[in-house]
């Protein structure tokens, strides 16, 4: 049999996480980002539970042609814009929109022949200070891009860097509402936290949202909130299964280096699951685990293959139990991603886009568990 272990999307998780984003931004159109391969997930896997978007936003060419291949006649927008003039191309014929966050990228644009003009989104760095033009500089960019007969209509975006922390947004706001002033086009400004913490704001929902992680069912802001105060379910759970039990006396350790001592008589389980299969070798001994849905801990350094769980207390755990690793347990019991995040000192966001390849991935419409 294959290797106990593997990843359920859940397909109904991921439509009600997208009604929740919308019910923070009634009157905006939703962008579901699906970057980095659906944050893990599989665009392929995610596609039914987010097609009822208003458009998928991603940067890989590939993955544009992956969504346009499944049947999405919607937009699509490449958040970081092209990277060589050549991927114009592919934006005219995929009928991509597409970011302008440099004057290179103008200059490609100048030189682009095409039939179609092409919809653009202008960004401008308000104070995260990775992509964009300055405020002092937008205007000017705007009215280069607006003279070029291959761009057709420019919408505005910015992205906040403290939209999930007390600094906030109001100081981004009022760079991007000075320098947009009495410019067209529509704007999108909102990634999942500030779209879930500053809904009460209606200038920063703009005309588009754009939800990343909470699409997936991870608090933008963990530890303050957790998912489930933000009414989202986790799309994905990892589940495998324990491969072998030891006992341990007093004085006994497990695993490479020796990390964890017994100080009384115990029970562990080996699990089918290890750092190569995407889960952090930093996660210290005490990380949660559901073991047949029942909260336990992992014990010891996590191997390439391999980890150690905690029976003592589950006198009918053994060779066969299902270990969550996170997410939904056959209980209806779930374990956040935030949470085993937490432990190994990361966010949600790197769990998932670290699942490996190696993990076989099933889609279920539901929470149930495919299985194995």
């Amino acid at each position: 049999m294959p290797r106990p272990i593997q990843a359920t999307i859940h397909t109904s998780a991921l439509r009600h996480n997208l009604a929740r984003t919308r019910l923070a931004a009634p009157d905006a159109q939703v962008w579901a980002v699906v970057k980095a391969n659906a944050y893990g997930h599989g665009i392929e896997q995610v596609f039914e539970g987010l097609r009822g978007a208003d458009g998928f936003a991603l940067l890989d060419l590939k993955e544009a042609e992956q969504v346009r291949a499944l049947g999405w006649r919607g937009p699509i927008l490449l958040l970081e814009g092209v990277f060589e003039a050549r991927d114009l191309e592919l934006c005219s014929r995929l009928h991509l929109w597409h970011t302008v966050h440099c004057d290179e990228q103008i200059d490609m644009l100048a030189l682009h022949k095409t039939h179609e003009p092409h919809r653009v989104f202008l960004k401008m760095n308000s104070g995260m200070n990775r992509l964009g033009f300055s405020p002092q500089r937008y205007r000017s960019a705007w009215t280069r891009l607006n003279a070029l007969p291959q761009v057709d209509e420019i919408s505005l975006i910015t992205h906040f860097s403290d939209a999930d922390g007390p600094k906030g947004i109001a100081a981004q706001m009022a760079r991007f509402e000075l320098a947009t002033r009495d410019l067209p086009g529509e704007r999108s400004l909102c990634n999942s936290a500030a779209a879930l913490r500053h809904a009460d704001q209606p200038a920063v929902k703009a005309d588009w949202i754009r939800p990343g992680i909470a699409l997936y069912g991870s608090a933008p802001d963990f530890p303050e909130h957790d998912a489930a105060q933000w009414d989202l379910q986790a799309a994905m759970s990892l589940n495998a299964r324990v491969m072998a039990v030891q006992p341990l006396q007093p004085g006994d350790s497990v695993g490479y280096g020796s990390q964890f001592v017994a100080d009384r008589a115990m029970r562990v389980g080996v699990v089918a699951c290890g750092y190569a299969d995407g889960y952090p070798r930093l996660c210290p001994t005490g990380t949660p685990v559901l073991v047949d849905g029942v909260r336990s801990r992992t014990l010891g350094r996590v191997s390439m293959d391999m980890l150690v769980v905690d029976l003592s207390d589950l006198a009918e755990a053994g060779v066969g139990s299902t270990v969550t690793l996170w997410g939904y347990a056959a209980n209806g019991q779930v374990l956040s991603i935030d949470e085993v995040a937490q432990a190994a000192g990361t966010v949600g966001y790197e769990l998932l886009c670290a699942l490996s390849s190696r993990v076989p991935v099933h889609g279920v419409d539901g929470l149930d568990l495919q299985p194995w």
